[in-house]
């Protein structure tokens, strides 16, 4: 099924799920939309979807806004590490980066609606930051990409946030169009079926935790996707050779994007 033909004329929202470096193939979708002149009516992102929805939302190409990302592929610009906290990387050169692109840029002057997914730590509960909200892009960003113990959790009004993965991955329950283009680098296409066969026994406990870690989103989105009551046009990039840290990977991981919209699982 033609994704263009499904939603020319019509409003959409646009999911773009978290991953870590697995959320540049968002990249490449963003390509096509411009190339076929789709423009979303709203942007929900999580994590890594969520800064590039979020960079897309104040009127970015995606051009510029993989110049902005190509900053992450060389970790030592953003990554500082952390001897002492929750977490191994802090966050500073990051919130830098994000202060220098957003400034002072609320959820409210965006020029196409978003929504940031994080989840509150204390309560366990979803997060949904949006235009509503007074609070800064950078804040809303710090916040859903707070992976706990990799990256420094966020606080905003005296309540600490992190990753929104750990509540809804693919954020597409608070979307308020009758279609969603979703974008899903943790979808069945992010598995290997195979047991890890590597010679040092460390790697094969890591990847097999990161299996389960893709198991455990995988099963909560096909959760997610059942309560919504849009009609879900579903992207599963397939992923499942790059690991969520594979910053180094920008061009590859965006050319998993390309030529996507030529087909798709509807819901």
């Amino acid at each position: 099924m033609s994704i263009v033909k499904e939603l020319e004329g019509k409003e959409f929202c646009l999911s773009l799920s978290g991953g870590g470096a697995l959320g540049f193939a968002h990249l490449g979708v963003l390509s096509n939309l411009e190339k076929y002149n789709l423009a979303p009516s709203e942007i929900l992102g999580t994590s890594m979807g969520g800064i590039i929805g979020a960079l897309y939302s104040i009127g970015l190409k995606e051009s510029e806004i993989t110049n902005i990302v190509s900053e992450f592929a060389s970790i030592t610009r953003w990554v500082k590490f952390s001897f002492n906290g929750n977490a191994i990387i802090d966050t500073k050169k990051i919130e830098k980066i994000f202060n220098s692109i957003f400034g002072n840029k609320k959820l409210s002057d965006t020029k196409i609606p978003l929504k940031i997914v994080a989840t509150e730590f204390a309560t366990s509960k979803k997060r949904v930051f949006q235009a509503g909200d007074n609070i800064k892009i950078t804040d809303a960003l710090l916040a859903t990409m707070a992976i706990p113990g990799i990256f420094k959790e966020h606080i905003i009004e005296d309540k600490v946030y992190v990753d929104g993965f750990l509540c809804e991955n693919l954020p597409i329950l608070e979307a308020t169009k009758e279609n969603i283009l979703a974008i899903d680098v943790l979808g069945k296409n992010s598995f290997d079926t195979t047991l890890p066969n590597n010679f040092f026994k460390t790697q094969n406990v890591i990847e097999m935790f990161e299996k389960s870690m893709r198991t455990l989103i995988y099963n909560q989105t096909q959760t997610n996707l059942k309560l919504v009551n849009s009609k879900v046009f579903l992207l599963e990039p397939i992923t499942k050779e790059y690991k969520t840290f594979s910053f180094h990977k920008l061009t590859e991981l965006r050319e998993l994007g390309l030529n996507l919209l030529g087909g798709c699982k509807v819901k």
